[in-house]
């Protein structure tokens, strides 16, 4: 298997001596006849190997460890004492990826798949953020909801597509990226449990953190607001400095050219007319 996917401006190279399923929707990002600049080396085992060098993060599914070359992963999957996998970075541009023979049904399942490629660490090394969002198109242009799981994110997105036509791009997450000094929202390969998952990139207009309540009510928060708000919605390696480092830098920045509003709502089409209101009259 060689295959090449671009997701957001990151394009890399799969390399496995063995055919294998790869998750519909991460397919969506493959791609051809481009240059890639990250190359993964797939292999399987009956064995997964300790991870090396000085441990540096540890919860029940993963375990990060340090070496010159730099990140080593054990990856397991939440709820399951075993794990499927190892990922070690042996260069700037490349990394070894061993798959657990036994593991191999669960690679169909995309947060699983995804998780092999550690693309938190190449996204953010483009100056760009993983979203807990739910990504719709209005007007041409991206509206975000953001919230944390269980406040009803999808079913927002799910009311503008019903009373106002949005396409929603996908239920679950989003890539955030700059170009050109504006903001624009990236399709991702993990959707969760909406099932919607698109590849389109369109700028951001806006922001919307979600709040359930019993009116409908729309109001712009401040840059310390939407801060303290997004900053737990974002995929952080809270393990790496630089890393926590350049995540607040890029949040920043995107709060600073991005507008971010709270909606407490309802589950009606009053709270779509609502944020409509709010975002495209009052501005």
């Amino acid at each position: 298997m060689d295959k090449l996917f671009r997701i957001g401006n990151f394009c890399f190279r799969t390399l496995c001596d063995e055919d294998f399923s790869i998750p519909p929707n991460f397919l969506l990002f493959e791609t051809e006849r481009e240059v890639s600049e990250y190359t993964y080396h797939i292999q399987f085992t009956d064995t997964l190997p300790f991870s090396d060098g000085n441990v540096i993060a540890r919860r029940p599914d993963l375990i990060v460890s340090r070496t010159s070359a730099g990140e080593n992963r054990l990856l397991g999957i939440k709820g399951r004492t075993d794990f499927y996998a190892t990922y070690s970075e042996i260069s700037n541009a490349e990394a070894k990826i061993l798959l657990s023979l036994d593991q191999i049904k669960n690679l169909s399942i995309d947060p699983v798949f995804t998780s092999l490629f550690a693309l938190e660490q190449r996204m953010i090394e483009k100056d760009s953020l993983i979203l807990h969002c739910a990504y719709i198109v209005y007007h041409g242009k991206a509206i975000l909801f953001s919230a944390p799981s269980g406040t009803g994110k999808s079913t927002q997105a799910d009311l503008w597509r019903q009373y106002r036509d949005s396409d929603i791009i996908n239920g679950d997450r989003a890539l955030l990226r700059k170009t050109d000094n504006k903001w624009i929202a990236c399709g991702w390969p993990v959707c969760g449990s909406s099932e919607i998952c698109k590849c389109k990139d369109l700028p951001i207009h806006t922001i919307v953190m979600l709040e359930q309540g019993k009116m409908n009510y729309a109001k712009k928060l401040s840059p310390v607001q939407a801060f303290a708000q997004l900053y737990g919605q974002i995929t952080i390696n809270q393990w790496n400095a630089d890393f926590v480092e350049r995540a607040i830098s890029n949040l920043e920045d995107l709060i600073s050219l991005v507008p971010v509003y709270q909606l407490t709502c309802d589950i009606s089409e009053d709270a779509v007319s609502c944020l409509e209101h709010t975002l495209f009259t009052e501005r």
